[in-house]
């Protein structure tokens, strides 16, 4: 099989892996030369929290394995064509490529051929090349093999800004039932072995004064959950999220909507979930983690352990917490400025900034292109307080939501590299 249909073929398998980031990473050292960056613009293929595009070749090593996973359309059972780089053609592909300035990283994931071992030793090897033998210096991605020898995931460590293992679903039995050749412990023990080099890395950083500290994968880790799959509901997928930030210090929980396999086991439900629950766990991930929301406060917005698909969770809370306002946004404090549906928190500390040097106005939000339909009714300026009744009103939420909120059912696509 010719170069050019592999990568048509294994390009085309990872668009399933969502959990392709760069950020977080640091810049490694450019003394003595070297290729790649881990900043710039070219093919976008992620971004970072300043506003940086990343183009990153987003690949598999194989799409053959082993596992028999029901829900995976590269299980062992599946009838798909398949193919498979070796460790050389990769390394070609990837310097190729970034020369080209078509990309400047790599994310490498793989199905499992032979064993776990095996297949870490490739994808390790494809990065110890790429960093000693051809001096890259741009972002990699690992996606590490849980059950492969700790030595191995302590050395992809090493050459990649970011590592990251799958937990699949959100509850152990699910796994047990949908890929039965994974161990959800072995998964978690994994992870917690990462957390500790990791940490310790930093720590090395923080206080080594003379020589360089080790590195091991700056970026820090992130996992993937397949939304839909099971009967797991949004409260359950939301508890498992803040348990895994909680115990292993991830940086990022990436939700996959199930999508669904030709001759897929009757252990699957026929249909994909609506692409909007996604958006809306993706949402709702934000507000745990730096809006200071509680669990149960987000899942309150909704019914029967779901989240409210119409509208985004925050919304769903102020609806109900319609006591909460209005909110002053030239006395409160940052807190409760976090709670205004339509405020993020970027610009919540632009206007902390703001009201130090005068009072805020409505025209003031208006020309940060803040909605004002969305966020008046809840928020009281220097010449704007909302009319009585409007938060007690049957009408509030087709006021502040006049669309339902829906997102079209499309499915992503993957830029193609050929």
């Amino acid at each position: 099989m010719d170069l050019r249909r592999k990568l048509e073929l294994l390009a085309d398998a990872a668009k399933y892996d969502a959990s392709c980031a760069s950020s977080g990473t640091e810049r490694r050292d450019s003394r003595g030369g070297g290729l790649g960056s881990t900043e710039g613009m070219g093919i976008c293929h992620a971004h970072t929290p300043d506003g940086r595009c990343i183009s990153l070749l987003k690949v598999l090593l194989t799409n053959a394995c082993v596992y028999d996973c029901a829900y995976c359309i590269n299980r062992a059972s599946s009838n798909v064509p398949r193919a498979r780089f070796t460790v050389r053609e990769l390394v070609n592909l990837t310097l190729d490529f970034y020369r080209r300035n078509y990309i400047e990283g790599l994310f490498l994931s793989s199905g499992i051929i032979r064993s776990p071992d095996y297949t870490m030793e490739r994808i390790v090897e494809v990065a110890r090349l790429l960093r000693e033998e051809h001096g890259f210096r741009g972002y990699i991605h690992l996606k590490t093999i849980p059950d492969a020898a700790p030595e191995l995931l302590a050395e992809a460590g090493r050459h990649a800004d970011r590592l990251s293992i799958n937990v699949e679903l959100p509850e152990a039995h699910s796994l047990k039932t949908l890929a039965p050749e994974k161990d959800a412990p072995g998964i978690r023990r994994a992870m917690a072995r990462m957390r500790e080099r990791i940490a310790a890395a930093q720590e090395a950083k923080r206080t080594e004064r003379r020589a360089p500290a080790p590195r091991f994968a700056p970026a820090g880790q992130s996992t993937q959950m397949i939304i839909g799959a099971d009967a797991a509901d949004d409260a359950a997928v939301l508890r498992s999220s803040a348990t895994l930030y909680a115990s292993y210090g991830l940086k990022r929980v990436y939700y996959s909507a199930y999508s669904p396999i030709p001759d897929a086991s009757r252990l699957l439900p026929p249909a994909p979930p609506p692409l909007v629950r996604e958006h809306r766990l993706y949402q709702a991930d934000w507000l745990l983690r730096f809006y200071g929301f509680e669990l149960e406060e987000i899942l309150a917005g909704g019914e029967g352990g779901m989240l409210d698909l119409g509208v985004d969770p925050k919304l769903a809370w102020a609806l109900k917490h319609r006591g909460e306002f209005p909110v002053d946004v030239n006395r409160a404090p940052r807190e409760a400025l976090l709670r205004v549906p339509g405020l993020g928190a970027k610009t919540v500390e632009r206007l902390l900034a703001a009201r130090r040097h005068g009072a805020i106005r409505a025209a003031d939000l208006a020309r940060l292109k803040l909605s004002l339909p969305k966020l008046l009714p809840f928020l009281i300026t220097a010449d704007h307080r909302p009319r009585g009744g409007v938060l007690d009103s049957a009408g509030l939420r087709r006021l502040v939501a006049p669309e339902t909120g829906f997102l079209r059912a499309v499915q992503p696509r993957q830029l193609s590299l050929l």
